[in-house]
C-alpha cells in the first residue's frame, strides 16, 4: 500500500507535468491527463480543471476498480482508459494528450510509419497504431486503446489525440512528445510528397546498434 508521502510526491509530479501540457503543445486548457501508478490506487489529474490551478491537493487518487479514495478534484472522464492500460500492461505512467498534430494524423493514416528510427523509443514497435474512434471516457474507448497498445507503448485515438505510458512519469512524457514530432514530421513531409518509409531491416539495425551502445531497449517498454 502506497505511503502518504508516497502519494504526496506523486501529486507533486503530476502538478509539474501538467503544468507543461500547454505550453509544450499536448493539450489546450484542462484538455489530457496524466496518472501514475502506485501499488494499489492510481494518482491522476482532475477534471475540468486548468493545468496552472492543479494543487497536489487536488489530485484524485482511484482504485484499480475506479473508486475514488482521494483527493479533493473531480475524478477525469478518462480514468477507465487509464485503468485499462495499467490491467493490462506494465504501465507505471500514463500520459493522454490531445496534441495537434497527432490528432491530424489520427484522421488521415491508418498508423503512422517510421518516418524516423526513434519511433522504437516512440512506439515500441514499427509503428504506432490508430485506434478507432471512441466517445471521449467510454469503455469502448478503452478497449481500443489497449487493443492499439498490444506490444506498442504509444497509440494514436482517431479524432482524438495519443495516450502513451512509460515506466516512469517522465517517461511516458517524453514519448507524448516523440509522438507529437513523428506526427509533425510525417505530416509536413507528405506535403513535399510520399514519404520515404525505413524498412524493417533498416529498424532492426538501429535497434542492434542501439543494444551495442547500451542506449537501452530501442523497444522502450512493453506489456
Amino acid at each position: 500500500m502506497a505511503t502518504d508521502a508516497e502519494r504526496r510526491a506523486a501529486a507533486e509530479s503530476l502538478v509539474r507535468y501538467g503544468r507543461r501540457m500547454n505550453p509544450d503543445g499536448l493539450a489546450v486548457g484542462p484538455a489530457g491527463n496524466l496518472s501514475v501508478r502506485l501499488d494499489d490506487v492510481v494518482a491522476i489529474t482532475p477534471s475540468q480543471i486548468r493545468y496552472d490551478e492543479v494543487t497536489p491537493e487536488s489530485i484524485c487518487f482511484v482504485t484499480m476498480d475506479g473508486e475514488h479514495v482521494g483527493g479533493e478534484g473531480r475524478v477525469s472522464s478518462e480514468t477507465p482508459m487509464h485503468l485499462a492500460v495499467y490491467r493490462t500492461t506494465r504501465a507505471a505512467a500514463v500520459v493522454h494528450t490531445h496534441s495537434p498534430r497527432a490528432v491530424a494524423a489520427s484522421t488521415v493514416v491508418e498508423e503512422l510509419p517510421a518516418i524516423h528510427y526513434s519511433i522504437l523509443r516512440a512506439g515500441g514497435g514499427p509503428t504506432i497504431r490508430v485506434a478507432p474512434y471512441e466517445r471521449f471516457g467510454s469503455d469502448e474507448l478503452a478497449r481500443a486503446a489497449v487493443v492499439g497498445l498490444d506490444g506498442r507503448t504509444a497509440v494514436l485515438l482517431q479524432n482524438h489525440g495519443a495516450i502513451t505510458y512509460g515506466r516512469d512519469l517522465a517517461e511516458a512524457y517524453e514519448r507524448a512528445q516523440l509522438v507529437e514530432w513523428l506526427a509533425d514530421v510525417h505530416l509536413a513531409a507528405s506535403g513535399f510528397g510520399s514519404p520515404r518509409i525505413l524498412t524493417d531491416e533498416e529498424l532492426g539495425q538501429v535497434a542492434s546498434e542501439s543494444a551495442r551502445r547500451r542506449y537501452g531497449s530501442a523497444a522502450g517498454t512493453t506489456r
